[in-house]
């Protein structure tokens, strides 16, 4: 069988997957967990349904997270500002310490995966995966 970059990145998500739940160990946290306060770590408040298509997820399938989260104190669910129907979810001061953490590993990572590659392999590669998202 000729090379799948969908298994290519598949055997990536999970080997990625697995270097962070080790490195994360202490923290607890299951992987969609970790992506969750991942992207709030650029500290920009979101509804469920715009964080949902961030991390990737539907937005009734981030609800037991959410739930998780706010039960250990990382994320706050209060009402938008100017739209009471829309739940805005924003890091608590626990939730910014655990995202930096989970921020700093990731870019050890990335560094460690992807520091050798050129640029534009870098940009390529963003740019396929981007693709892929759509």
């Amino acid at each position: 069988m000729e090379w799948s970059p969908l298994l290519a990145l598949q055997r990536a998500t999970h080997a990625t997957l697995q270097v962070l739940a080790t490195e994360l160990v202490d923290l607890d946290l299951t992987a969609s967990e970790i992506n969750v306060l991942a992207t709030l770590a650029d500290d920009r408040p979101r509804t469920v349904s715009a964080l949902g298509a961030d991390v990737g997820s539907r937005p009734t399938t981030l609800t037991s997270v959410l739930d998780r989260l706010e039960r250990r104190g990382h994320i706050t669910r209060g009402h938008r500002p100017g739209d009471r129907r829309a739940v805005q979810i924003e890091l608590t001061e626990s939730g910014r310490a655990t995202a930096a953490i989970i921020r700093t590993a990731i870019a050890a990572l990335e560094e460690r995966a992807l520091g050798g590659l050129p640029p534009e392999a870098v940009a390529g590669l963003r740019a396929g995966l981007e693709a892929l998202a759509r």
